[in-house]
């Protein structure tokens, strides 16, 4: 940060921000705290602003206050909470307060302001995306635990009703439980019946009625008293209800990040790879953004991903180890991207098959693949080219030695 000649730092809060500007020497040019409003935040961006050449460290890279800032033309660094403790040693073992960690922001913004990037906009469409798509993988995450909760409770009184259908979470599988929250509500279920509620929801399975009474009544059954049943049977409703709508909105929200994404140029780049698919095409997406100026190296975007190990030396000890920290949404996607790949792309099952024949696990060997396929997605972003499999060298040189 050598151009700057100012340099702020924001212990940002949910109800006030403590603020502190420090010049190219080290002393404090402003200190003062403002609310979270409308009017703090204007207030604060005009002090900001009477400095020329600043520039502000904050602990967060997104929220009203970062977007605020940089709406107003402001250059935003974030600084991870983690840098920020590692150096509190640095300023005589300083204990946590609100105006300390505003200083300690902007002193380091003014000697280490080399080693982080400042906060490039998004477009709008990213940001949009990258909104979906993670309440998205949040949602999916509570669905989860909510069918779990709904299978964990079902096995304590009525496993039948979890062994009739194949997921528990399926549209058909949680009206059945809403209709049949006991096994004493199901006491006089017949084929007939079955069959009608099995039309009425549109199963398409390849069990006939009988077929799933078999099953629902081969279960084995529980010892619950009937206060307890009842008990339990207003549980399942209950659960049954909340993930049904969830469901419903899912679906919804899924389509709706499907059309986005295959509207975007930088989309259509994503889902050009091998069985990319349009979600975790978006959700790579979401998470890498369009400003190219933050990834000027594919081993940069490897480090972002997690999927190159980090390595420690000392002396004569050297130790290669997995990469905790990293962007994890990030390497969930371009994991998913990789293990998809490997099943309809020869020279994709060619790599991980090689990891695995040299003793690495499957998350490993994914890995892997997915270190491989970044170099390639990264051209393809970088350029704005979609992946071509004739012009990746590669590939292809495994396609001529199998020909």
């Amino acid at each position: 940060m050598t151009s700057c000649s100012y340099f702020a730092g924001i212990d940002w809060a949910s109800r006030a921000h403590s603020v502190c500007v420090l010049d190219a020497a080290g002393r404090v040019g402003l200190r003062l705290d403002l609310p979270h409003d409308k009017e703090g935040i204007q207030r604060l961006i005009r002090q900001l602003k009477s400095f020329r050449g600043i520039a502000v460290a904050i602990e967060r890279p997104s929220g009203v206050l970062v977007d605020a800032l940089i709406e107003a033309g402001l250059r935003v660094v974030p600084i991870h909470p983690n840098v920020l403790k590692a150096s509190r040693a640095r300023y005589h073992g300083a204990g946590k307060s609100d105006p300390g960690d505003a200083y300690m922001l902007a002193d380091l913004l003014r000697t280490d302001g080399h080693r982080f990037r400042p906060l490039e906009p998004q477009t709008d469409e990213i940001r949009a995306l990258r909104a979906l798509v993670r309440i998205r993988d949040d949602l999916v995450a509570e669905r989860v635990a909510l069918a779990n909760q709904l299978r964990s409770l079902l096995e304590s009184f009525w496993p039948g009703a979890i062994d009739i259908f194949s997921e528990i979470d399926s549209p058909i599988a949680l009206a059945f439980v809403a209709r049949y929250p006991t096994p004493q509500s199901a006491a006089h279920l017949g084929e007939k019946r079955l069959a009608s509620f099995l039309a009425q929801h549109s199963y398409c399975g390849r069990r006939s009625p009988a077929a799933l009474l078999e099953r629902l009544r081969g279960a084995a059954t529980g010892c619950s008293g009937e206060l307890e049943a009842q008990a339990k049977g207003e549980l399942v409703r209950s659960l049954a209800a909340i993930l049904e709508r969830l469901v419903v909105e899912l679906a919804k929200l899924t389509a709706r990040i499907e059309y986005s994404v295959a509207n975007l140029a930088d989309g259509q780049i994503v889902m050009s790879f091998p069985r990319a698919g349009r979600i975790c095409a978006a959700q790579i997406l979401a998470e890498l953004g369009s400003v190219r100026e933050r990834f000027p190296s594919e081993a940069q975007l490897a480090a972002e991903a997690g999927v190159c190990p980090v390595t420690y030396a000392s002396g004569k000890h050297r130790s290669v180890v997995f990469r905790f920290a990293c962007n994890h949404r990030l390497r969930r996607a371009i994991a998913c991207l990789a293990d998809n790949s490997r099943h309809g792309n020869p020279w994709a099952a060619n790599v991980y098959h090689r990891a695995r024949s040299r003793g690495c696990d499957h998350p490993h060997a994914i890995r892997i693949l997915a270190r491989a396929w970044v170099r390639v997605l990264w051209r393809a972003w970088f350029t704005r080219t979609p992946y071509q499999p004739h012009l990746h060298r590669s590939a292809a040189s495994l396609n001529m030695a199998k020909g």
